[in-house]
């Protein structure tokens, strides 16, 4: 190896060293005993999609509503180093014991505004695909919506997580 080749190699290593590792944390499924970060209501006990944010340091955070979960992330004090948002693919799991089909919550379709109620009332439904979440609209009524789309007086509408005055956020 010529000595132009060998400082190619070390800065290359050198500069992979450099490099922050972020980590990519994927979503986790909750336990029989999880309970919800905001509230502490067993997940399991509640029908509707579940959420959670996985932090790029220590334990992640789980919902039992996918309206908890834009309460908290909407807020601007949000101040951990989050590695990733989830929430379940509803129309992969069951709505009245939802478990697993975790998806990105950035790249789900939410119908906000349907009939279907989740564990605090009013809520959104998530979905893997917009065709899934246009036809849930079209049964349960709703609108379809990107994630950016959601904003903080959507959350607080009806008698969902913003409004349980029992609940310290």
């Amino acid at each position: 190896m010529t000595s132009s080749a060998r400082s190619l190699c070390l800065v290359a290593l050198l500069l992979a060293a450099c490099t922050p590792n972020t980590p990519h944390l994927s979503a986790q499924e909750p336990n029989a005993d999880t309970a919800c970060a905001l509230d502490g209501m067993m997940l399991r006990d509640f029908p509707g999609p579940k959420a959670q944010i996985q932090y790029a340091e220590g334990a992640p955070d789980f919902f039992c509503d996918v309206m908890e979960l834009f309460a908290l992330v909407l807020e601007s004090e949000q101040k951990r180093n989050v590695a990733g948002l989830y929430v379940q693919d509803m129309s992969q799991a069951e709505w009245a014991h939802p478990s697993g089909h975790w998806i990105d919550a950035h790249a789900a379709f939410y119908v906000v505004d349907s009939r279907k109620t989740g564990s605090m009332g009013p809520t959104f439904g998530s979905f893997g695909s917009e065709a899934a979440a246009k036809a849930f609209a079209a049964k349960e009524g709703g609108r379809v919506l990107r994630f950016e789309q959601i904003s903080r007086d959507m959350v607080s509408m009806g008698s969902g997580a913003a409004h349980d005055n029992a609940m310290s956020h």
